[in-house]
C-alpha cells in the first residue's frame, strides 16, 4: 500500500469516527450533564424475562426442530405453530437487547412518516426516497404509502451495505495498524 493510500484512509477513517461521535452527542446540549434516556427503552426485568424466553425458544429453532407449546390457566395445552415460534424468538432476542419491537403484517400500508420513523430517517429524507425511486411508494388519493415488506427490504439492503462498509474500513484500518494500542510512534 502506498503512503498516500494509507494517509488517506487514516483520514476517511478518523472523519468518519467524527460523525459517529457526533451523532452520538447532537441530541444534547452543552448543559445536559444526565445521560440521555431512550424513550422506548425497554426495562430491565422486562429485558432479563425476553433473554430467557428467547434461551428457552432457541431450542426450538429450525436446526433443532423443537416445538413450543403454551398452557393456558385451564392447563390446556396448544402447540405454537413453528413460524409464530420463530417471530416469538426474534421478537424476544431484541427486547433482551434493549430494542423495542413493533410487528406489522406483511401487507400493511405505512404512511411515509411510519416509515421514516422505523428506518429512523426523516420524513422529508424517505419522500426524496420514494421520489427517486429508490424505495417504492403508491400514491393513495395525494398521500403516499408504503408496504412494510418494501421498508424491511430497503432496511436490510442499507443495513447490508453500512455492514459491509465498516468491514472494509476495519480492514483499512488494520493493514495501517490502526488498531495497535499502546504502541508509540517511531
Amino acid at each position: 500500500m502506498r503512503n498516500s493510500d494509507c494517509s488517506t484512509n487514516a483520514v476517511a477513517f478518523i472523519a468518519f469516527a467524527r460523525h459517529i461521535a457526533s451523532m452520538a452527542v447532537s441530541h444534547r446540549t452543552s448543559q445536559d450533564k444526565n445521560p440521555v434516556r431512550i424513550p422506548n427503552a425497554v426495562p430491565a426485568p422486562e429485558r432479563s424475562a425476553a433473554a430467557r424466553i428467547a434461551s428457552l425458544l432457541r431450542a426450538t429453532s429450525k436446526k433443532q426442530r423443537g416445538s413450543v407449546q403454551v398452557i393456558d390457566a385451564d392447563g390446556e395445552r396448544m402447540e405454537v405453530p413453528h413460524s409464530l415460534a420463530e417471530i416469538m424468538y426474534r421478537a424476544a432476542e431484541l427486547l433482551a437487547a434493549g430494542r423495542p419491537v413493533t410487528v406489522l403484517p406483511e401487507e400493511e400500508m405505512l404512511s411515509t412518516q411510519a416509515a421514516a420513523n422505523i428506518l429512523n430517517v426523516s420524513r422529508q429524507y424517505l419522500v426524496r426516497l420514494v421520489d427517486t425511486g429508490e424505495l417504492p411508494a403508491e400514491m393513495v388519493g395525494s398521500h403516499r404509502r408504503l408496504r412494510a415488506t418494501d421498508v424491511a427490504a430497503f432496511q436490510a439492503t442499507r443495513d447490508a451495505k453500512r455492514t459491509t462498509a465498516l468491514d472494509r474500513l476495519t480492514s483499512l484500518s488494520e493493514d495501517v495498524d490502526g488498531y495497535q494500542l499502546g504502541s508509540k510512534p517511531r
